[in-house]
């Protein structure tokens, strides 16, 4: 929060690390999207919960979790393949309130 000049946005690598954003931006003084806008990633239930909703991407962790499982026994039934497989997952933009989304979408960034 000391940094020169001020971030306009943060986006945090999780929500957890976004939600401690969050703390860090209330205890200085500012308010978040009106100084800061702030994103995560995760789509945690916490993140929801707080005064001003968090924006986030949404990951489907059912099917990464499911696909994973499946190449571990794959690869243990045939130790000898060593073919990397690219998985590729639909995320989703979840847009809240933390995001200024109102600015956003009235600016066409969405």
């Amino acid at each position: 929060m000391k940094m020169k000049p001020m971030p306009t946005a943060i986006f945090a690598a999780d929500d957890i690390l976004a939600l401690g954003a969050y703390d860090a931006i209330i205890k200085a003084g500012l308010r978040v999207p009106d100084d800061i806008a702030l994103a995560g990633y995760a789509d945690l239930r916490e993140a929801v919960e707080i005064d001003v909703p968090l924006t986030t991407v949404r990951q489907p962790g059912y099917e990464m979790g499911k696909a994973a499982c499946k190449r571990l026994i794959e690869k243990i039934k045939n130790p000898k393949n060593n073919k990397d497989k690219k998985m590729v997952f639909k995320t989703e933009l979840i847009i809240r309130k933390s995001c200024g989304n109102g600015t956003a979408q009235r600016k066409g960034l969405t």
